[in-house]
């Protein structure tokens, strides 16, 4: 291996990217997680992205809510801000906190149960309002942190280690996500880092709510004979929608070439890539044919991974909200309070 690079998992990278900075500034604590937990690899990836998109650690603020998946914000990124809120309310907090500094890249982690049950209500607004933060869902099918009851997202039909089957239908939220015009949804599985990774780096660069529905096995709850969410079951039914790969936008290629035709790019790197333009292929701006993939697969018993929508044009909470170039936590009090002359004036319409 070069002297020049190092080795994360099975992929040699660089030992220091664009801002000078190692991997292990992007690390956080040791995890207290158990031994194979799918959410401590989710956090490695999530490490890894960064790393590579040369994030500025400080400008990160992480935030999680109530459950296993909310510890592990501890476990990456750990120079950067971080907020535990209580059980569910995790995206207001967020909202508050990214609208108070736009400057901030907010990353959310969340848990099915913290997401689709009792935090239910508050994704759905924090989706359809389009806020700018990548939020991923740690998703294993039961309450880990309470003995492994089954969570919304539990397949009808899957069984506990108790021997207790599920009689209830699922709740997709990558299903969810799009029907709410969430601009970027994505599902992986933490079992698959390659894809993880980009589908991460594609979050980091979108401008929007970025939904990443990660299927994690819980190894003591959920990874048994029975169990949908385990990673021998992940394994045989995950249906690769499409691989995915992300080039940074430093300068834009563009390039212009038929259809059926191929063409050979060089990549910013130096690399080289060749594109073959199909006449038909599936597309993640078609929010319909998003619905009945995701349909598809779940009456196929199957797991759909990948960018499974994406809408880039759609404006952000931020510039829906016209907020000043200035994060609004830096303002002085007299720009932030209106002066005595405006209240009377709004007074006096009311009257």
């Amino acid at each position: 291996m070069a002297d020049s690079t190092l080795k994360i998992g099975t992929a040699e990278v660089p030992k220091e990217n664009r801002l000078g900075l190692k991997a292990a500034d992007y690390q956080g604590g040791k995890s207290t997680l158990c031994a194979g937990c799918g959410h401590d690899a989710i956090s490695n990836q999530i490490v890894r992205a960064f790393y590579e998109m040369n994030v500025k650690p400080e400008r990160v603020a992480k935030f999680s809510g109530i459950g296993c998946s909310s510890k592990t914000p501890a476990y990456f990124l750990g120079r950067s801000h971080g907020f535990n809120a209580v059980h569910g309310r995790m995206p207001a907090i967020a909202t508050g906190a990214i609208l108070a500094n736009k400057n901030l890249l907010g990353i959310g982690v969340s848990g099915d149960g913290d997401t689709a049950s009792i935090g239910l209500g508050q994704f759905m607004h924090m989706v359809r309002r389009n806020l700018p933060i990548i939020y991923i869902i740690e998703n294993n099918g039961v309450y880990g942190l309470t003995k492994g009851q089954f969570s919304a997202t539990a397949d009808e039909g899957s069984k506990l280690k108790t021997g207790v089957l599920n009689d209830l239908p699922p709740m997709d939220l990558c299903a969810l996500a799009v029907e709410l015009g969430c601009s970027y949804v994505a599902r992986g599985f933490a079992g698959d880092p390659k894809q993880m990774i980009n589908i991460l780096k594609g979050a980091i660069a979108h401008n929007g709510t970025a939904v990443i529905d990660v299927i994690s096995p819980c190894v003591t709850f959920n990874n048994h004979d029975g169990s949908t969410k385990s990673y021998t079951y992940a394994k045989e039914h995950d249906e690769l929608l499409h691989q995915i790969g992300f080039v940074p936008s430093y300068e834009q290629i563009e390039v212009d070439y038929e259809a059926g035709t191929i063409k050979e790019v060089t990549m910013h790197d130096g690399s080289r890539i060749v594109l073959k333009k199909l006449e038909e292929d599936y597309d993640p701006s078609d929010a319909v044919n998003a619905l009945q993939r995701l349909h598809r697969a779940n009456s196929a018993a199957q797991m759909l991974t990948g960018l499974v929508y994406l809408q880039p044009q759609k404006k952000s909470f931020i510039d829906l909200l016209g907020v000043v170039d200035e994060p609004l936590h830096t303002l002085p009090l007299e720009r932030v309070r209106p002066p005595k002359e405006a209240l009377d004036a709004i007074m006096q319409q009311l009257m």
